[in-house]
């Protein structure tokens, strides 16, 4: 099974994440490529079982870079149904924004029919950062990618 880690980074923190996260995933048995948000179609979309989808905090929502990604996707709408999906962050500071940037990109994942998991411990509705990615965030991104292959393999069956 494919995973496509997407992200738009200025700064580069979210670039980071997702360097963790994809690199987690494939030394842990899964399939994973890494995007910018820039150097992807939506259409590539529908050749991955699972997206994961990261962006920096810009006034408590997602960068106008991944919601193009996002509304350009309705041209396929119903076709992501039942893949997999989780969304990560940065921001400035302590709440910041992220949780609802996480969840703006969420959104999108169910109104496509996606299947997301929360997370009981640590950053419950995907990895933050703060300002930089540090040992909390680094472990939250390993987490992700883990629990991520094995939603990805529970569904499998």
């Amino acid at each position: 099974m494919k995973t496509a880690v997407i992200y738009y980074s200025r700064g580069g923190t979210t670039k980071k994440m997702a360097e963790i996260i994809a690199g987690e995933l494939n030394d842990n048995g899964g399939n994973a490529d890494l995007f910018s948000v820039e150097d992807i179609q939506p259409k590539q979309l529908l050749d991955y079982d699972g997206l994961i989808i990261g962006s920096p905090t810009y006034y408590g929502t997602l960068a106008a870079e991944v919601k193009s990604l996002l509304d350009k996707s309705v041209s396929f709408h119903g076709k992501l149904d039942g893949k997999f999906g989780a969304a990560f962050s940065s921001a400035a500071n302590v709440a910041g924004g992220n949780e609802t940037t996480i969840l703006s990109i969420l959104e999108a994942m169910l109104i496509h029919g996606m299947i997301i998991q929360g997370d009981p411990r640590g950053d419950h509705y995907g990895p933050v950062a703060v300002g930089k990615v540090d040992d909390r965030c680094q472990d939250n991104c390993k987490r992700l990618a883990a629990r991520f292959l094995i939603l990805m393999k529970s569904g499998k069956d």
